[in-house]
């Protein structure tokens, strides 16, 4: 193997390990939106754990977040829990930071 080969060999398992690291992320902090949804719903237990589920598996309906924003929403609507659009997105963004910290940990 010439020194490209194994320059581009490291960059591509760099990649790899970046975007599984970014996946394992991305359902952790969807298990925990769900969590803290489901307190908001008055979800308790293996009820607030099967929500948390339920929103990681709605997240691969499209790329991106808005399905679970979506999924969020609507079930906070229908629970007439007020919480803006504002403070959901707010809560996604401070529970990614959580779950980036929890799987560095090894948590």
């Amino acid at each position: 193997m010439t020194t490209f080969d194994n320059r581009e060999d490291t960059f591509e398992k760099k990649f790899a390990h970046d975007e599984e690291l970014r996946f394992k992320a991305t359902a952790r902090r969807n298990k925990l939106l769900g969590l803290w949804a489901a307190e908001k719903l008055g979800l308790t237990g293996e009820q607030a754990q099967e929500y948390g589920r339920e929103v990681v598996r709605s997240d691969f309906e499209e790329a991106g977040d808005e399905d679970v924003f979506r999924k969020i929403r609507a079930d906070l609507d229908k629970g007439k829990i007020e919480q803006s659009d504002h403070q959901i997105r707010r809560t996604m963004d401070e529970l990614m930071a959580v779950a980036i910290d929890q799987i560095k940990q090894g948590v």
